[in-house]
């Protein structure tokens, strides 16, 4: 059983990931980390595959199917699996999530810091603005990690949905920050690693050179899925395409955590 952090960079597309990471471009290329693409499912909105990401089924089922869907989940998922289990967890992320598998509606002041064992998100840290500084959020991951030692932690920046959405795909903005997010990462991934971390780098959807998101192109769908294992093994770029729906029944059973039997999709094998 190993302990998992999953990095969900929002709006973080496969090429821009693949050509401008260059930390997470030496682990794959040393064969220290595997890289697959994702052609994400649809719709490539952001809260509909923050739920599908973490319950392992489509936004037909679930039914998160816009952004302007304010509840809580109602499907088995990653955080209440992995609390069922008497195991930890803990997140960085933005407010959507605490909605997701919290409390809905969020309340700025009440779930914007939380340290609360009977909550799905136990150890959360939570953001509102869009342009909120990804450093302090990683920063915000780091302290949860070295004061909880959670199981499961997600870390869930903004900063490319930012950029891509204000200036485009297409523009120095959103490839520059994709250079920044994996300098920033960086340090903080060998940290976790020694700690016994896998690590999985991923995003939710892409976004084209207008800065949209939500169809069916490749743009807005294709993102990248890093695996980097404790003891530093890898298989390199694997040229395999895997899907959204393999994540959370991968990431139970690492755990060692049932796999609800609504997650149907096969999980990976990272051997």
């Amino acid at each position: 059983m190993t302990k998992i952090i999953l990095v969900l960079s929002d709006a973080l597309r496969y090429d821009v990931a693949k050509d401008n990471m260059g930390f997470l471009g030496h682990l794959v290329e040393s064969k220290q980390a595997s890289l697959y693409k994702i052609i994400g499912e649809l719709p490539s909105m952001s809260r509909p595959m923050y739920e599908t990401i973490h319950t392992g089924v489509p936004a037909s089922e679930h039914g998160v199917v816009a952004n302007s869907i304010v509840r809580l989940s109602n499907k088995p998922n990653i955080f209440q699996s992995v609390k069922i289990a008497s195991m930890v967890t803990a997140a960085a992320a933005y407010y959507w999530y605490s909605e997701l598998y919290n409390h809905a509606p969020y309340s700025p002041i009440d779930d914007k810091e939380v340290d609360d064992i009977s909550l799905n998100i136990q150890h959360g840290r939570f953001y509102t603005e869009d342009e909120y500084p990804d450093i302090e959020l990683m920063r915000s991951a780091a302290y949860l990690i070295r004061k909880f030692s959670p199981d499961y932690l997600l870390l869930h920046p903004m900063g490319m949905d930012y950029h891509g959405e204000t200036f485009g795909s297409d523009t120095k903005e959103y490839r520059n920050h994709a250079i920044y997010q994996d300098s920033k990462l960086a340090p903080l991934i060998m940290e976790w690693r020694e700690r016994g971390y896998t690590i999985f780098v991923t995003g939710d959807h892409g976004i084209n050179q207008d800065g949209g998101h939500g169809g069916t192109t490749s743009a807005q769908r294709d993102v990248p899925f890093f695996v980097i294992q404790p003891k530093g093994q890898g298989r390199g770029e694997t040229n395999e395409i895997i899907s959204h729906l393999q994540i959370a029944p991968t990431i139970l059973k690492l755990l060692n955590v049932p796999v609800p039997d609504s997650m149907k999709a096969k999980p990976l094998s990272l051997d």
